[in-house]
């Protein structure tokens, strides 16, 4: 845990004097993608309204992949985005967070109304996509209650792990970013892109 905690510390000096040089831009920006369903449009007015929308939101750190070998290979996948945590924060910084003002179905479990984190156990040719009910801090080290990044992260609070769909992108994608595809009504999917790899996972809007 020691190391843990320099080894952040460390990194976290190192992100501060980046971003300086960088005329105080920060490397990895904080990202959010959203989603409405359940409302309609309704005449009135200049144009048409969307009114009666339920939102589904991400909230997530955006890393640019500057060069760098992300994933590794054989036992060294996934360990530098990991940085000794047990899973990936799945983007940058604070945890990402799922917001939704809909229970969702996500790997035959539903997700409830309200905020929880999101992880990325990641595998060689197979990511699990994980929904936690931990809660966020947005400062490091965290606490027993709430978790900054991934690390201390233990798997008693997930609410799903699910396989994600992995597909092989024919060009690289610099800053990571999470999005929505294929939306309906009924659901969508959660799309994870970064570097050449698309992964995904499908939701259904609960009851």
């Amino acid at each position: 845990m020691n190391r843990t905690l320099i080894a952040v510390a460390v990194a976290t000096c190192a992100a501060s004097v980046l971003a300086v040089a960088q005329g105080g831009r920060q490397p990895s920006p904080d990202g959010t993608s959203a989603a409405q369903v359940g409302g309609k449009y309704v005449a009135g007015g200049e144009a048409p309204a969307y009114q009666g929308g339920k939102w589904i939101e991400i909230l997530y750190g955006r890393p640019l992949k500057r060069g760098r070998d992300l994933w590794g290979s054989g036992a060294e996948y996934g360990k530098k985005l990991n940085d000794s945590a047990p899973v990936w924060r799945a983007g940058a910084n604070v945890s990402t967070r799922l917001k939704s003002e809909v229970p969702l179905v996500i790997g035959g479990k539903t997700v409830p109304p309200g905020e929880h984190t999101l992880f990325i156990d990641l595998k060689p040719n197979a990511w699990t996509f994980i929904v936690s009910r931990w809660a966020a801090s947005p400062e490091f080290p965290g606490n027993k209650d709430a978790l900054f990044g991934a690390f201390d992260y233990t798997a008693d609070k997930d609410v799903v792990r699910t396989p994600m769909k992995l597909e092989a992108l024919t060009y690289s994608v610099e800053q990571l970013t999470w999005g929505f595809a294929d939306m309906t009504e009924a659901g969508g999917r959660l799309v994870f892109t970064w570097d050449k790899v698309m992964a995904s996972v499908p939701f259904t809007v609960g009851k």
